[in-house]
């Protein structure tokens, strides 16, 4: 019985040694490159580097506009989740609470559910065309776009994990005097502590990657350029340079891996630890 039961899970292992294989072998080939020259890239691009090459660093971090785009994508993505943490968890305990008592709230969270079902592609025009009008073609104008862009996905997680948390704590905090302000930064907040990990990952990653909108509002100068529009630079309109875009891709992709490595405890951490079920 047991063998005949690994036998049925061969298929689920060879699933997965594929999908392995289709996440590793782009990095593989990315990490590789940087060590190799253009012409050892031509001749063997699949093959292990015949010695470090380091001729591509070197050029990448030579280059201080790779520094004005660190800058300006760290400025981004720092502002953009310290607005989402101030607002995103405040929004949603309050359409959480509420909606069971106000018609509106209800609405008001339905209303930016259907945000989720838009793709972006619909409103890239609309948004150009109102940043423009307003004119915030620059960095306040991107974070703007972010955090609006996180409201709707981020007020849904935040109140489907509302839910899970008890009203007892609350109910309690209001019998000894505590204002609703207070409830919600000493109790409520630190219960949220592993779901506002997982949206901040979820965005930082997000921000740090996009391409589509720092292409529509940052595209003026190459002093507002992200990293992701700095890397567009290696690309010209018949070629594209590989060696010089992986060595950046590495080099811009390193902070964005130590976030995640540092706060994925807080991702698959338990949730409301020390609360009080219903």
């Amino acid at each position: 019985m047991k063998q005949l039961k690994k036998f049925r899970q061969i298929p689920v292992y060879l699933f997965l040694l594929l999908g392995t294989f289709l996440i590793l072998f782009p990095v593989y080939i990315c990490i590789t490159t940087t060590f190799k020259s253009p012409s050892e890239s031509i001749k063997s691009f699949f093959t292990l580097p015949s010695s470090f090459y380091l001729d591509n660093y070197i050029t990448v971090l030579s280059n201080p506009k790779l520094y004005y785009a660190y800058g300006n994508t760290i400025y981004v993505t720092v502002l953009s989740l310290l607005l989402c943490f101030l607002i995103m968890p405040a929004m949603s305990y309050a359409i959480a609470r509420s909606m069971g008592q106000s018609k509106h709230y209800k609405r008001v969270y339905f209303f930016l559910l259907l945000g989720i079902f838009i793709p972006f592609q619909v409103r890239m025009m609309p948004l150009a065309k109102l940043v423009s009008s307003l004119k915030l073609l620059n960095q306040t104008g991107l974070v703007i776009l972010y955090v609006a862009h996180a409201t709707c996905e981020s007020v849904f997680l935040y109140v489907g994990y509302l839910a899970t948390i008890s009203t007892n704590l609350e109910e309690a905090a209001y019998i000894d005097g505590a204002s609703t302000f207070k409830t919600y930064a000493k109790i409520i907040l630190p219960l949220m502590k592993p779901m506002i990990a997982t949206v901040l990952i979820r965005e930082g990653l997000h921000i740090w990657n996009d391409f589509q909108l720092p292409l529509i509002v940052l595209n003026r100068s190459w002093k507002l350029q992200t990293l992701t529009l700095y890397q567009y630079n290696f690309q010209s309109e018949f070629s594209i340079d590989y060696n010089l875009s992986f060595a950046c891709f590495v080099v811009a992709s390193l902070p964005i891996v130590l976030f995640f490595i540092i706060m994925q405890k807080q991702v698959i951490g338990g949730l409301t630890s020390g609360a009080v079920k219903e």
